[in-house]
């Protein structure tokens, strides 16, 4: 997602971090400085759903003006090839006794056990 904090705010004439701050505490959210800049020099990396709420009212915006979407990172992220865990894209032939390794999307790899 790409974050716009920085450009809605500048449209309400915001233009420092602890300004925007001080609104959000007047909304009644209460920001630690560090992640109010962290929302300010860039994309957070997770945000409360009450805090989105309260920003977007402070804003006057909604969060889709706050957020866009990169599909173009999201493709990017796509593994290249797709392995099947049960071997369809295996070589049958070789019979090279050698268990192929799976790498589960979590944790450490583990070995197949042979066809």
């Amino acid at each position: 997602m790409l974050w716009n904090l920085r450009i809605r705010a500048a449209e309400r004439g915001i233009w420092k971090s602890a300004q925007m701050r001080r609104m959000l505490a007047d909304a009644g959210l209460e920001i630690s400085a560090g992640k109010m800049s962290s929302w300010w020099a860039g994309t957070p990396a997770t945000m409360r759903l009450e805090e989105l709420d309260v920003l977007c009212s402070v804003l006057a915006c909604t969060p889709t003006d706050l957020m866009s979407p990169e599909p173009d990172k999201v493709a990017a992220r796509r593994p290249l090839a797709t392995e099947t865990v049960n071997g369809n894209n295996q070589d049958h032939g070789s019979g090279g006794g050698v268990s192929p390794v799976v790498t589960p999307r979590f944790g450490r790899p583990r070995s197949e056990p042979p066809l």
